[in-house]
């Protein structure tokens, strides 16, 4: 009986991940509507805002899409003035994707507007809510990092 009250609670807690991770990416489509990047550019911007300068294939790896693919994706955002490719200075083999000002900019202006949007969804949420999703939010994902870690090791 204990099992199945288990699995009832992790089917409802999929499906209403699955939901809101949704609604995060429809209301995200909506603010991208504004600028001049896709959803695939915008979470490359993402990763290079937060990581800084990253080769393709390490870009290709975080935003799990294939090499040519990511390429062609660079190829559009250096063509806009986004990013740009530079040689490394220890190994001019290597070749990094750098974000560019205009990038910063447009991805900051995103990311704000994504946090105004949050913003007004928790408005209704006490300090004490907030808190304790956000801690719940951060054990969930230390918890997925350590199950992703250990299924690669296998």
């Amino acid at each position: 009986m204990e099992k199945d009250a288990t699995m009832e609670s992790i089917n409802k807690m999929e499906k209403r991940l699955r939901y809101i991770s949704g609604i995060i990416k429809q209301n995200g489509r909506k603010i991208l509507n504004n600028y001049p990047i896709t959803s695939p550019q915008f979470v490359a911007l993402q990763w290079l805002l937060e990581e800084g300068d990253l080769t393709i294939g390490e870009l290709s790896n975080k935003i799990s899409l294939a090499f040519s693919t990511t390429t062609d994706l660079v190829d559009r955002m250096e063509r806009n003035e986004l990013v740009e490719r530079v040689r490394d200075t220890n190994d001019r083999r290597v070749v990094r994707i750098h974000l560019l000002d205009k990038g910063k900019i447009i991805i900051r202006e995103v990311i704000k507007k994504r946090q105004e949007y949050l913003g007004e969804v928790l408005s209704r949420f006490s300090d004490e809510e907030k808190d304790s999703l956000n801690h719940l939010l951060d054990f969930l994902y230390d918890e997925m990092k350590l199950v992703d870690d250990k299924n690669k090791a296998k």
